[in-house]
């Protein structure tokens, strides 16, 4: 079994906030491979179960906030027992990059990213990535928590789903165990 986690904040508060691009990618995925959410009170997520590329995938979006994934990610990894460095793949906005560019990594620190710190504490650093740039001019006109909360314009959020195919095809990669560190910048 593989596990596609994204990260974000639950509610509706949050649903089109720069912060949540891994959830919007993760539910157009699951929208195009026929998966159905259900709340998962164990694991503290919304799961869904699909089949993919041949191999069960679970679909994982927590119901923790983002600063507070980590302990979803090794509930699961633990129960299941997984192995991250093969079986796990994280899918999360990335300030540092430009709106739309999309890069991998394999392995590595958090980089300012809290979310990514509470997975690197409960499951380690060698898990792979894809992480989807959202900075933009407006970043510089505002600090960090706003412009990560704030909602994605409709050009931004166009943007972001224009990449699903890119990550579509870097999951893809991942089953085939052929994902390493790449950048691809919007087309």
């Amino acid at each position: 079994m593989k596990i596609l986690f994204a990260q974000g904040n639950p509610g509706l508060k949050y649903a089109n906030t720069r912060h949540n691009t891994g959830f919007l990618l993760l539910e157009e995925f699951a929208r195009e491979h026929g998966g159905l959410w259900q709340d998962n009170d164990k694991f503290k997520a919304r799961i869904s179960e699909i089949t993919f590329d041949g191999e069960k995938v679970m679909l994982v979006m927590p119901l923790t906030f983002y600063n507070e994934t980590g302990m979803v990610a090794r509930k699961i990894i633990d129960y299941y027992k997984l192995d991250p460095a093969s079986d796990f793949l994280a899918i999360h906005d990335d300030l540092a990059l430009p709106l739309g560019t999309i890069r991998v990594r394999e392995k590595g620190s958090p980089a300012g990213n809290n979310g990514i710190k509470s997975l690197n504490t409960f499951v380690g650093e060698n898990y792979q990535r894809i992480r989807v740039g959202i900075w933009t001019e407006a970043r510089n006109q505002m600090d960090d928590v706003n412009f990560v909360l704030g909602n994605f314009t409709a050009h931004e959020h166009k943007i972001i789903m224009k990449q699903y195919k890119t990550v579509e095809r870097l999951i893809h990669s991942f089953f085939n165990a052929t994902l390493d560190n790449q950048s691809v910048t919007l087309e």
